[in-house]
């Protein structure tokens, strides 16, 4: 019969670990609150609860009073530095999960953790139980026995470990209890126990396993052969035995061992789940609810007639507002069939009305059932006076639009609201959103149609039933959502650019996706046989300059050639990554061809490789999704393929652009880009005289920068010069300092700092910007951009110096970069209109960054180009002209 067994968890070990195992994947809520730290522990926590099933647990924290030790060698822990200021923050919410969970927290003034969790684990031991410490220190080890194990919980990617006897000895060649003898004398760097100067782990092991114990060791040290070994150990002498007692755990604490206590309390599940809402762990709060029905009643009904049909349409005819969502076949839009359509005009209820599905006899509406139902539902859903909704109601409109319906009086967007409101935020998924406002968890997606492309079925495959809960559970949630979205965008102030720049652009995206771009592939090809000819030749160069062949892709082997054999030195540990990579290409030529050999497979196998399986087979074109939500500054992102990353710094990178071409003959590429727009959007916001000078004069900027900084006149300027004057211009808008510019530049950080300090007596007007921002930014934790979006900074008073800087670059940058996206979202909107009235056929294809393409007639060139500068000089009143370029080509690299 196995032993009852009893977890000792030491929490403060666990909450450390878990903030250094989070710290390169920093989370926050989007309040700003840091979470890393809280998601790795609980998760541990859960990990420990869910495999195991402990009959018996505790979790014992350090108290806060110093302990014996302090006062038996008062520089104890002295070499710690003090906790992370984030880590600090983050500790009360990790005691309140704790008891949430039903845990019994042990703590004991004056006493460690490791020595509450001895006693209790030795007492334990004696009444018959198996004892697991939960902890990683390998001070605990040495109570490690048969009925006594240390159990390290796995934390982010690592695998839990179980540490019995064996483990010990083959860790440390000791037994457990001889760990303090081996701490006396190697001591112990983490707790700053001294041990014997000159004797490390390996050394004090050999003497142990030699005489027995620190004891023996010093009783017969004249059998010491080592002559300068003798005297270490005799200099040492009183180090090692202060450092052995240091390092022993006590196993006398008062504390009383009640088995009763100690048994997995009452989980209070409602306080858990308002704390994991709290902390956003959306991911937690579904593994934890997945097994639960709602208690929640959905009056939710499926349409399966003509006559139910017609009354649902006379239903919505009257609503003030709906929430629509299809079901299709496809996440690409272009794509997809639709399976059926959800509609809901009050929250908790709402129609789901199938065109597809599993088990499918017979129609239901007519010969056609999606050409009938699309029919009957055609004059509300193209009714403009009929407010609508949906989440992600792009996708919507374009399935719609292939399908002959033109989906009017789109209202709001829960998807695009919620960005506005928390533009920060690292989910806009509907079922987070659901939790967050609502408290209310949905139907996962898998549950119907399973995991992992390879096991996954389409929504037509799925019976009848469980995809109509889904999919009415869609548009009812979205619906819920739009009255908390509306006041939440009154109290921010953002509703006026969500009415008057994020919806109107929702179906000139739509439009845009529909359109796509065409790619000569063929041409493409070519290009990629050329890359892999230019990627052979750098691979011999590569090997020659190594000496070795190898991997190169392998940033193990990578790092083994250069920092192993050719000795560079080693900027971040071992890592071989970009910026390590630019900081070595000065020292040896082998990192400079590792970058561009890097450069071309990724140039080959991102784009030259991968494009061809984007095009669609019905229309000839690639049709990217262009997402609104996907850049906290404003900016239009683009997936599917990312047409926003296209090189264009690198000769062979601008070669892609030639396989953009118009698919019609008789048609040109007519690319429109703002002329330093942001540097433009700087001179208004900061009202600089010489700045704003400068561009009202029409003069180069970067020349005229260059110019004032370096004291000489503009025709002395040299290229140098004005490389580095342009580099301060636009590292200045991204808040860069001496740092940062030096690494730009090339140059010393002093030199860099004067160089900051110069260009800021240049542009007093600049500086004074910089200054009033941050100082508003810290007050309000928000920053706005001149349209009134939203973006926040609650990071900006962080302790943390890390953290605090990069939140004051966001606040520096935001207010110009997220004023030139609403700028261009805002032409596009107007071009988008203007083109409609003049009945014109150019195609709007493409937004990267500051720039808009088009497909164009020949004969439509003059009436477009028109249109466009207009609306994108005008498009937000500056201080200083916006200046645009246009070009014409062939190709996008010809217009360009």
């Amino acid at each position: 019969m196995s032993k009852p067994r009893l977890f000792l968890i030491d929490g403060s070990a666990l909450a450390y670990r878990s903030h250094f195992a989070m710290i390169k994947n920093r989370l926050t809520t989007s309040k700003g609150f840091p979470t890393g730290a809280t998601y790795a522990f609980i998760n541990s926590l859960f990990k420990i609860l869910n495999e195991e099933s402990p009959e018996y647990i505790g979790i014992v924290f350090d108290a806060p009073e110093k302990t014996f030790r302090h006062e038996l060698f008062e520089a104890y822990k002295a070499t710690r530095e003090a906790m992370p200021d984030e880590l600090v923050e983050q500790l009360p919410v990790m005691f309140e999960l704790v008891k949430s969970l039903g845990i019994p927290v042990i703590v004991k003034p004056g006493y460690e953790a490791d020595d509450v969790i001895g006693t209790l684990a030795l007492k334990a031991s004696k009444m018959g139980l198996k004892v697991y410490m939960v902890t990683g220190d390998k001070d605990l080890m040495q109570l490690v026995n048969e009925d006594i194990l240390m159990y390290k919980p796995g934390v982010g990617q690592k695998e839990t470990e179980i540490i019995d006897v064996g483990e010990v000895i083959e860790k440390w060649g000791v037994r457990p209890e001889q760990i303090p003898d081996l701490l006396g004398l190697a001591g112990d760097s983490v707790d700053n126990i001294p041990g014997v100067k000159g004797i490390g782990p390996k050394r004090a092991a050999s003497l142990i396993n030699e005489f027995g114990s620190l004891e023996k060791i010093f009783e017969n040290l004249d059998k010491v052969s080592n002559e300068k070994l003798r005297n270490l150990l005799k200099y040492g002498k009183e180090s090692a035995f202060t450092s052995k007692e240091l390092a022993v755990i006590r196993v006398d604490v008062p504390v009383e061992l009640d088995l009763n206590e100690l048994r997995l309390g009452g989980k209070d599940e409602k306080k858990l789940m308002e704390l994991l809402e709290k902390l956003e762990f959306y991911s937690i709060i579904k593994s934890l609810k997945k097994d639960k029905k709602e208690e929640k009643k959905k009056n939710y009904k499926i349409v399966l007639s003509l006559e139910e049909l017609k009354d649902v349409v006379e239903k919505v005819r009257k609503a003030e507002l709906f929430s629509v969502d299809l079901e299709t076949t496809s996440i690409r839009p272009m794509e997809a069939e639709i399976v059926g359509i959800s509609l809901c005009i009050e929250p908790d209820s709402g129609y789901y009305i199938p065109v597809r599905y599993k088990g499918k006899s017979k129609n239901n509406f007519g010969d056609d059932d999606l050409k009938v139902v699309l029919e009957e539902l055609k004059p509300v859903l193209e009714d403009n006076r009929i407010k609508k909704c949906g989440h992600n109601i792009k996708y919507d409109m374009l399935v719609f639009e292939r399908n002959g319906i033109n989906l009017r009086g789109v209202d709001i967007d829960t998807m695009v609201a919620a960005w506005i409101i928390q533009p920060d935020s690292h989910s806009y998924k509907l079922d987070n959103l659901s939790q967050q406002y609502l408290h209310y968890t949905m139907v996962p997606i898998e549950e119907l149609i399973g995991k992992g492309k390879k096991n996954q079925i389409t929504m037509d495959e799925v019976e009848l039933n469980r995809v109509a809960f889904y999919a009415v559970e869609d548009a009812d949630i979205a619906l819920q959502l739009v009255p908390i979205f509306r006041a939440e965008m009154r109290a921010t102030g953002t509703e006026e650019v969500f009415r008057k720049i994020e919806m109107p652009l929702i179906p000139v995206l739509m439009e845009m996706e529909k359109n796509g771009v065409y790619v000569d592939i063929d041409y493409l090809k070519e290009m990629s046989q050329e890359i892999s000819k230019k990627i052979d030749v750098l691979a011999d160069n590569i090997y020659k300059v190594a000496g070795v062949e190898f991997n190169i892709n392998s940033p193990k082997q990578l790092s083994e050639v250069l920092f192993e054999k050719l000795g560079l030195p080693r900027v971040r540990g071992k890592s071989t990554d970009v910026k390590v990579l630019e900081k070595l290409r000065n020292q040896h030529e082998l990192p400079a061809l590792v970058l561009d050999y890097r450069s071309l497979v990724k140039l080959k196998t991102t784009y030259l490789d991968a494009m061809a399986q984007y095009v669609n087979s019905n229309t000839g074109r690639i049709h990217s999704s262009f997402n609104q939500t996907g850049a906290s500054t404003g900016r239009i992102t683009s997936s599917d393929p990312n047409f926003q990353n296209i090189p264009i710094r690198t000769d062979i990178g601008r070669e892609i652009r030639k396989a953009f071409k118009p698919q019609k003959s008789g048609w040109k590429m007519m690319s429109a880009d703002y002329s330093q727009i942001e540097l433009r959007i700087m001179a208004h916001l900061s009202k600089d005289p010489e700045l704003l000078k400068s561009f009202n004069e029409g003069v180069d900027v970067h020349t005229r920068t260059a110019a004032l900084v370096y004291g000489v006149s503009e025709k002395d300027v040299l290229p140098e010069m004005r490389r580095v004057a342009k580099i301060v211009n636009f590292g200045i808008m991204y808040g860069a300092g001496p740092f940062r510019m030096s690494e730009e530049l090339g140059i010393p950080q002093e030199e860099a700092r004067k160089l900051i300090e110069q260009y800021f007596k240049t542009y007093p007007g600049i500086n004074e910007y910089i200054i009033k921002t941050l100082q508003e930014a810290e007050k309000n934790k928000f920053v706005k951009t001149l349209s009134g979006r939203i973006r926040y900074v609650y990071d900006i008073t962080s302790d943390n110096y890390h953290v605090r800087e990069a939140a004051k670059r966001v606040a520096i940058n935001t207010p110009i970069q997220g004023t030139a996206a609403d700028m261009i979202k805002i032409a596009m909107i107007n071009i988008s209109r203007r083109m409609k009235e003049k009945s014109l056929r150019a195609m709007m294809i493409l937004q990267i960054h500051d720039e808009l393409l088009f497909e164009v007639p020949e004969e439509e060139i003059e009436t477009l180009r028109e249109i466009v500068v207009q609306e994108m000089e005008n498009a937000i009143k500056l201080d200083v002209p916006v200046k645009v370029d246009v070009g014409i080509g062939n190709s996008w690299y010809e217009a360009h």
